[in-house]
């Protein structure tokens, strides 16, 4: 049995179809009332918060994570819980642990690294590059209008496709002992776009031609945080995560999606055209 936390989200959503498609069995943990997660009938859906882990390990081998919390304060007593089941966690973390070790989100996600390693369990941390789905944030601006307006346009971003995502840590969870035990693999689309070549993609994939607006910080950062959508205390957080990506190098490209899963990893395009209801 395979436990995939945040199953609703975009990640998790796309983790839970593959396992189940591959015929392995999920259960899947997500907040909402299981009858309306609109995930695959063969999976075992279940409703809770990571605090209360516990009460859904029961047989579970092996733990999809996903930390959604600001800070580290809880993993000590989920990796514990964990640990008294199963044999192998798949830690979705963040690249800031490497890239940005001083934010905010790389300390906390470093942190929740060291109680997994710490753990004794059989371990895989998956750094992942930009989320092509945080281009979803932009949906109202879309279907309002031909305009996207934000801040730090020009910040550049090695997009990544969740089904890319969730198809590398379909293999961590599924093979052989060893295969992927004590590996951190970082992981990016193939190709850097900035928001505003992101912008006009989009708008190639619904065909209309969008642009981008460029907003100071400040201007983006009261419209996030009268965003309700938005998390308040993440908005700084965000933004000051832009303007490191911006004064610094650009991503490096990898190929570890291909090596891991036999396929190269999805464009941003790709990425947009399988989302186009999304915006409309």
């Amino acid at each position: 049995m395979i436990l995939v936390t945040g199953a609703t989200g975009n990640v998790g959503r796309q983790l839970v179809h593959q396992l189940v498609e591959a015929g392995r069995p999920v259960r899947a943990l997500t907040r909402r009332d299981p009858a309306a997660a609109g995930l695959p009938k063969a999976a075992e859906v279940v409703q809770g918060e990571l605090e209360t882990i516990g009460r859904c390990l029961e047989g579970v081998e092996s733990v999809f994570l996903i930390w959604p919390f600001h800070t580290a304060d809880a993993a000590p007593a989920v990796v514990q819980a964990i640990r008294r089941h199963a044999r192998r966690i798949v830690l979705l973390s963040s690249g800031a642990v490497r890239d940005q070790p001083d934010s905010s989100v790389g300390r906390s996600h470093h942190d929740v690294e060291q109680c997994v390693e710490q753990s004794g369990l059989a371990w895989t941390m998956l750094w992942p590059s930009t989320f092509a789905a945080n281009a979803l944030w932009w949906a109202g601006q879309i279907r309002a209008g031909d305009v996207v307006r934000g801040a730090y346009g020009a910040v550049p971003m090695a997009m990544l496709h969740e089904r890319d995502l969730a198809a590398v840590a379909a293999r961590a969870l599924t093979s052989g002992p060893l295969c992927h035990d004590g590996v951190r693999y970082v992981l990016t689309g193939p190709e850097v776009l900035t928001q505003t070549e992101q912008v006009r993609i989009i708008g190639d994939a619904l065909g209309r031609p969008l642009r981008w607006q460029e907003l100071t910080r400040e201007e983006e950062r009261r419209r996030l945080l009268a965003d309700d959508s938005f998390p308040d205390a993440f908005a700084d957080a965000l933004l000051d995560g832009y303007a490191q990506m911006l004064d610094g190098p650009p991503p490096v490209l990898t190929t570890t999606v291909e090596e891991v899963t036999g396929r190269p990893a999805r464009t941003f395009a790709q990425w947009a055209r399988d989302h186009a209801a999304d915006f409309a």
